[in-house]
């Protein structure tokens, strides 16, 4: 079992800069998958980034490319999420998740664990 707790969201203007972390729970993060998914109200729960195991495979949406960077350390069994020039459409419940296997993908259902979620609003 994992267990992942994201942190880092909160206020901020547009053209603003927020970090997410989420760390995770149990000795098997290395080998995991991580990514990054987001939900604005009324709106499905759509993919924002993911990283593999060593970082060696990176993947963005293209609405966050060149904006955005994920990264994990996982010494410290933790991956972020580097978010600048934010942008009001940025607004959502970001949520971190975990896929047990090696295959960095934008697809929801791949990924097995899934944290609570962090609230990131950008303002006008």
């Amino acid at each position: 079992q994992v267990q992942l707790v994201e942190s880092g969201g909160g206020l901020v203007q547009a053209g603003g800069s927020l970090r997410l972390s989420c760390t995770a729970s149990g000795r098997t993060f290395i080998s995991h998958t991580m990514g990054w998914f987001r939900q604005a109200p009324g709106k499905e729960r759509e993919f924002v980034a993911t990283i593999n195991w060593n970082g060696a495979r990176i993947y963005y949406a293209d609405s966050v490319k060149g904006r955005f960077t994920i990264s994990r350390d996982n010494a410290k069994n933790t991956v972020y999420l580097q978010m600048n020039s934010l942008k009001p459409e940025d607004t959502a419940v970001y949520y971190c998740a975990a896929d047990v296997g090696d295959r960095p993908t934008g697809w929801a259902n791949d990924y097995d664990y899934w944290g609570q979620g962090t609230q990131v609003t950008v303002s006008s």
